[in-house]
C-alpha cells in the first residue's frame, strides 16, 4: 500500500509541529498574544470546529518577552484539558435537555421524563409518564421552556395525561 491509500500517512502529513502551531493527533494547539493584557494565551481547537474549545494563557519564555514553544507533552496536556471541557459541556447540555421527576400516582409511581429538542426554528419538548417496569403509559409534545417539577408533573398525572396548556 503507498501513502497515496494510507489515512495514517495523510493524518501524519497534516501534522504540524511549529513553536507556535502544534497540529497533531485531530488537535490544534496555537500560541496567540493574550488580548487581554500582557503575555501570551494558547487556544486548543478540535479539527472541524470553527471556535476554540479552550483559551488559556501561555507560559514565557525564558527571556520572558517570547511564548515557550509547544511540544509533544504540552499539546498532549492541552489536548487532555480540552477535551474534558467538551465532555463537561456537553454533559451539561445534555443535563440542561433531559430531565425527569417520579410522582406517585394511584396506579403507582410514575417518572415523568422531559426531552427537550432545541430545532433551531421549532424547538420543542416532549412529556412521557412512564410506569414502574418502564412502560410508556403517556407522550405529550410541550413547550420548550417547559418547567418540569414535581408539582407540575404530577397535575399532568392527576388529570390523566390531558394535554398542557
Amino acid at each position: 500500500m503507498d501513502d497515496a491509500d494510507d489515512p495514517l500517512a495523510e493524518h501524519e502529513s497534516s501534522a504540524i509541529h511549529e513553536p507556535r502551531l502544534w497540529r497533531d493527533k485531530g488537535w490544534t494547539a496555537r500560541v496567540i498574544k493574550n488580548e487581554d493584557g500582557d503575555g501570551w494565551a494558547v487556544e486548543m481547537i478540535r479539527d472541524g470546529s470553527v471556535e476554540p474549545a479552550l483559551v488559556g494563557p501561555w507560559t514565557m519564555g525564558r527571556n520572558k518577552v517570547d511564548p515557550k514553544p509547544l511540544d509533544a507533552a504540552a499539546h498532549q496536556t492541552l489536548v487532555k484539558t480540552a477535551a474534558e471541557v467538551i465532555r463537561r459541556h456537553e454533559q451539561q447540555l445534555h443535563a440542561q435537555l433531559n430531565k425527569q421527576c417520579s410522582v406517585d400516582a394511584e396506579s403507582g409511581a410514575v417518572t415523568v421524563r422531559l426531552v427537550v429538542t432545541p430545532d433551531e426554528f421549532e424547538p420543542f419538548g416532549t412529556l412521557t409518564a412512564v410506569d414502574p417496569f418502564g412502560d410508556v403509559i403517556a407522550t405529550i409534545k410541550v413547550a420548550p421552556d417547559f418547567r418540569l417539577t414535581r408539582d407540575s408533573a404530577a397535575r399532568w398525572v392527576a388529570s390523566g395525561f390531558a394535554r398542557m396548556g
